[in-house]
């Protein structure tokens, strides 16, 4: 039976490659507290120095950030992406290339992102930086990464009769009596419901931590039939920065279909908070 492997290509796909090549190179990911990733790469078999390449997926002109790929234990070749590299927010697909040569792609080892749980940021740059390795629904390795500046994480989420109860805390600016969590209905600007702020968090840093309550009545009531109404924290009123509410320090690359929430009805809707894509906290309405 003749072999068959398969090969990434530079969008992301694969192809079969018949008995044309060896296997991709693997590469293992360390995350460390500070938002740095280090990459173990298996040898890729060729002559010459070698790159781990990150090319930001969808963009054009492309944009990549390219890695010294050196000699580490076990025969394997090693590239770190330290914290102070800034990494655009999207999502960067990973390739290994030697010398001239066509970028391979990679392909997910082991991935310690045990640092990641529970991180708390000192927010002392003025921004929050993510990265988190993933593999994608073709096999292949990518790197999710968030630039926030500034950032507010949303932290535990309760789902009561009523509606919606959540903590967080904001990194790179300061929390103010004028502050307030602001709901924006999606695709209507000028549609916007405001609840206030009380004191929450780590009684470490009261400073920064804060809780809101959103009525599942209001947001109903607020949109004819359905409607997605996006979260978003005012730490200093109307005259100050709009923080987009997400869920961004831990391991999880995509919180969409992890993290779920019971919906409740009200009339006949149902209404219930959930993850979008880019992480970020929105509310459903809907029959």
């Amino acid at each position: 039976m003749t072999a068959v492997f398969t090969r990434g290509t530079l969008d992301g796909s694969q192809e079969a490659a018949g008995d044309a090549g060896p296997p991709a190179p693997r590469a293992d990911c360390i995350a460390d507290s500070a938002g740095g990733l280090t990459f173990d790469v298996t040898d890729p078999g060729e002559a010459g120095a070698a790159h781990l390449l990150l090319r930001l997926r969808d963009s054009d002109p492309a944009v990549e950030v390219r890695l010294p790929l050196t000699p580490a234990a076990d025969g394997r070749l090693r590239a770190a992406l330290p914290s102070s590299v800034e990494l655009p927010e999207g999502r960067w697909n990973a390739y290994a290339q030697v010398e001239s040569g066509e970028p391979r792609r990679l392909v997910p080892g082991v991935n310690d992102l045990r640092s990641l749980v529970d991180r708390a940021p000192s927010g002392s740059r003025g921004h929050v930086a993510v990265r988190i390795p993933y593999a994608t629904k073709q096999g292949n390795l990518s790197v999710r990464s968030w630039l926030r500046a500034p950032h507010a994480e949303v932290g535990e989420l309760c789902i009561e009769e009523e509606g919606l109860t959540g903590q967080g805390r904001v990194y790179g600016t300061a929390l103010t009596g004028a502050g307030y969590v602001e709901a924006a209905l999606r695709g209507d600007s000028g549609r916007v419901l405001r609840a206030g702020l009380a004191p929450g968090g780590s009684s470490a840093s009261p400073e920064c931590g804060f809780a809101f309550a959103l009525r599942y009545a209001e947001l109903a009531d607020s949109v004819d039939g359905e409607g997605i109404w996006d979260l978003w924290l005012r730490p200093a009123g109307e005259g100050g920065p709009r923080i987009r509410l997400a869920r961004l320090l831990d391991d999880v690359a995509d919180k969409k279909p992890i993290f779920t929430y019971p919906l409740k009805r009200v009339d006949s809707v149902e209404v219930g908070p959930y993850y979008t894509v880019d992480n970020d906290l929105s509310i459903r309405v809907g029959p």
